[in-house]
C-alpha cells in the first residue's frame, strides 16, 4: 500500500505518530516560507504543511509546484492543530500532517470543473457529465454514490434473510410490447432478427415462480426507449422481486418492513407499520394525482353541487355539460399570494390548458370574498366555506372542467403552492400506498391511428383484476380494477408491481379486450403462455426503482445526481459522446444499411 491512513483516518488520538497519506491536492494556502494544503480523498480531508523545521528545504521549494488536483504522496508526522485553529467540519480537522517527504504521483491539468468543496457554486450540469470523472471526486457526489450502495446493501440483506434467491435473468432477449419502446439489438448471426433490451425481467420472473423458486430477488439493469425527464433514464436500476403463493398484502407487507428498515439505518426515523393505503380512485378524488404527496394538506373538495345553484356562467355551463367544479383551499394562502401572486398562478393554469383560474380569498371572519362573489349568495358562500373547511386568510382556488382536466390542474397547483409556501418540511419522509388501479385506460395518444380510443393495459397485460371484478371483463371493463399497488414516497411513485394472472381463461379475455389475437400472443408470449399451462402457482411481485428510492432517502432534486455516469435528456453520455456511428465493417456484418 502506498499509504498507512486515509485521509479522514487521523485523529488526536494519532498525534506524535507517523503516517503516509495519498490523494488530490483540494486546495492551497501559501503564508509565505510555508505551504499548507487540504489533500483530499474519498475518506475526508487532512490539512498537510511544508514548514521548517519539519520540512527539509527541498521539499519545501518543490511544494511550491503543487496545483489544484495534483495528486501526491506525503509522510510527516501527526500533531495537533494549534489552538483555535481546529476545523470541525472535517474528521481529521484537529491535526494536521507536518511533511517530512513528498512525491508527485501525478500531474493535472487547470480542471474545468472543481472538485473542492471549497467551491460552493454547482457548476454546469454539462460541463459536469462531459468531465464526470472531475465531478465524482466531488465530496457531494460521493455520499451519493456511498448512500446509494449503503441502500442497496442493506436492500440485499434484508431480502436474504427473509429467504429470497438472487438470480439474474438475460440482458439480451424477445421485443415484447410491455408499454415503451424496446432498445433493439441486430444478431449478427441470424441477419434481420433482433434482441430486445429488457424493460424489466418481467416475464423471466414469471418462468422462475413457474420453476418453483417462490422468492426471487434481482438488482436488475432495465432499458426503456422513452422520452426523459428529471427522474427519468433511458436505463436504470430495479430491486426487482417476485413471490409465489401469496396475495397483494404479502408484497405490500414485506416492503413495509423493508422502508422501516432503510428508514431507520440510513435516515435515523422511525417508520410505523402497516404504511397507509388509499384506492387509485380515493387518490384522485383526494389529490387529483396516482402518487399523491401526503407531507401537507390542501386536498381537493369536490363543490358541484353547490357549483349549480350559484349564478356564475363558468361554473354552470361546466355542471350542465356533466363536468366538475373542484377546489383545494391553501392555508394562510390570502396572506401569502398577492394580487401579482394570483396571476402568476393564473397564468400557470393556462399553462396546464385552464382558460383561467377563479378563486376566493377568505376575509378575516371567515367568509368567501372574490370579484366573482356577486354570482355566490351569502348562504352559498358559507355552506361553500364549511365543506371546504376555510378559516380567515386561507386561498381557495377553483377548477371547473372534466374530471382528468381538474385533477391536472389541482394536482400542479397543490405541488407548486405545497413548494413556494414550504407546507413541507423537505427532510420529511412520508411512505404511502396506492392500490386497486384500473386494470385498463383508453389509448389517446399512438403511432398507430388504429389504437386510438382502444383499450390498452394501465400496467401489463399480465395484471390479475381483483376476484370480484372478473365480471367486468365481460360487460364493463372501464370498471374493472386490477392487483395492483404503487409505492408512493414524497409524492412519487419509488415502486410499483401486480398479483399476475394466472387462470389461462382469465388470461384469454384480458388478451381479448387488448386486440391480441391468439396468433399475436403465441408469437410474443409463446414461451410464456406454455409455461402457465404447466401448474403455474399464484404469483406476484413488484420493483422499487432503485435511482429514484436513492434520490429521494438522499434529498436530491435530480436523478442523475446518483448515478455514477448517467445520461443526458437527450439520452446521450457527454463524457465518451455515445451514441456514436460504427464502421461500415460492423454494419456489413449486421447486414443494416442507413441513411448517413
Amino acid at each position: 500500500m502506498l499509504r498507512t491512513h486515509t485521509c479522514g483516518d487521523l485523529r488526536l488520538t494519532h498525534a506524535g505518530t507517523t503516517a503516509t497519506l495519498c490523494g488530490w491536492v483540494d486546495s492551497y494556502r501559501d503564508h509565505g516560507g510555508g505551504l499548507f494544503i487540504d489533500l483530499r480523498d474519498r475518506y475526508g480531508i487532512t490539512q498537510v504543511v511544508f514548514n521548517p523545521p519539519d520540512t527539509p528545504p527541498a521539499i519545501i521549494e518543490a511544494s511550491k509546484d503543487l496545483r489544484a488536483e495534483y495528486v501526491i504522496q506525503v509522510t510527516g508526522n501527526v500533531e495537533p492543530r494549534p489552538t483555535g485553529m481546529a476545523n470541525l467540519k472535517h474528521k481529521s480537522g484537529e491535526i494536521e500532517l507536518r511533511v517530512t517527504e513528498l512525491k508527485l504521483l501525478n500531474k493535472s491539468k487547470v480542471p474545468p470543473v472543481s472538485p473542492s468543496e471549497s467551491i460552493t457554486e454547482v457548476p454546469n450540469e454539462d460541463l459536469r457529465l462531459k468531465h464526470r470523472y472531475l465531478d465524482l471526486r466531488r465530496q457531494s457526489m460521493q455520499r451519493a454514490l456511498i448512500l446509494r450502495d449503503q441502500i442497496t446493501k442493506g436492500m440485499r440483506d434484508y431480502f436474504a434473510d427473509l429467504g429470497f434467491i438472487d438470480v439474474e435473468t438475460p440482458i439480451l432477449g424477445r421485443s415484447t410490447p410491455e408499454g415503451a419502446r424496446d432498445y433493439l439489438v441486430p444478431s449478427r448471426v441470424h441477419h434481420g432478427k433482433f434482441y430486445a433490451l429488457p424493460q424489466s425481467p418481467q416475464l423471466y420472473k414469471q418462468i422462475l415462480m413457474i420453476a418453483g423458486y417462490d422468492r426471487y430477488v434481482q438488482v436488475a439493469r432495465c432499458f426503456r426507449d422513452e422520452d426523459l425527464r428529471a427522474d427519468r433514464q433511458p436505463e436504470f436500476t430495479q430491486i426487482d422481486l417476485e413471490m409465489a403463493f401469496i396475495d397483494d398484502d404479502d408484497i405490500m407487507t414485506i416492503i413495509d418492513g423493508l422502508m422501516q428498515k432503510l428508514a431507520k439505518e440510513v435516515l435515523g426515523l422511525d417508520v410505523q407499520l402497516p404504511l397507509p393505503r388509499m384506492t387509485y380512485d380515493e387518490a384522485m378524488r383526494r389529490f387529483g394525482h396516482d402518487a399523491p404527496d401526503l407531507r401537507y394538506g390542501c386536498e381537493i373538495t369536490d363543490l358541484t353541487d353547490l357549483a349549480a345553484k350559484c349564478e356564475f356562467g363558468v361554473f354552470t355551463s361546466v355542471v350542465e355539460a356533466g363536468g366538475h367544479v373542484r377546489a383545494i383551499c391553501v392555508p394562510g394562502g390570502s396572506n401569502h399570494y398577492s394580487r401579482r401572486g394570483i396571476d402568476a398562478l393564473t397564468e400557470f393554469a393556462r399553462g396546464l390548458g385552464a382558460k383561467g383560474l377563479a378563486y376566493f380569498r377568505v376575509d378575516d371572519a371567515g367568509k368567501l370574498d372574490s370579484n366573482i362573489g356577486k354570482y355566490f349568495t351569502d348562504e352559498l358562500k358559507a355552506e361553500m366555506a364549511e365543506r371546504l373547511g376555510a378559516k380567515a386568510n386561507d386561498l381557495v382556488l377553483f377548477s371547473a372542467d372534466q374530471w382528468l382536466p381538474t385533477c391536472k390542474l389541482l394536482h400542479n397547483l397543490r405541488k407548486k403552492i405545497g413548494e413556494e409556501m414550504k407546507l413541507y418540511d423537505p427532510k420529511a419522509m412520508n411512505f404511502s400506498w396506492v392500490v386497486q388501479f384500473p386494470m385498463f385506460e383508453r389509448t389517446e395518444d399512438s403511432d398507430n391511428p388504429q389504437a386510438v380510443g382502444k383499450w390498452s393495459a394501465m400496467h401489463h397485460p399480465f395484471t390479475a383484476p381483483l376476484d370480484e371484478h372478473v365480471v367486468n371483463l365481460d360487460d364493463d371493463p372501464g370498471k374493472c380494477r386490477a392487483k395492483a399497488y404503487d409505492l408512493i414516497i414524497n409524492g412519487y411513485e419509488a415502486g410499483g408491481g401486480t398479483i399476475r394472472i394466472h387462470d389461462p381463461e382469465v388470461q384469454s379475455k384480458v388478451f381479448g379486450l387488448l386486440g391480441i389475437d391468439k396468433e399475436t400472443a403465441a408469437d410474443r408470449f409463446g414461451f410464456l403462455l406454455e409455461a402457465l399451462a404447466y401448474g403455474a402457482p399464484p404469483h406476484g411481485g413488484i420493483a422499487l426503482g432503485l435511482d429514484r428510492v436513492v434520490m429521494l432517502f438522499g434529498g436530491y432534486d435530480n436523478i442523475r445526481d446518483v448515478i455514477a455516469f448517467p445520461k443526458t435528456q437527450k439520452a446521450t453520455d457527454l463524457m465518451t459522446e455515445a451514441p456514436g456511428l460504427v464502421d461500415a465493417k460492423q454494419l456489413k456484418e449486421l447486414a443494416i444499411k442507413t441513411d448517413l
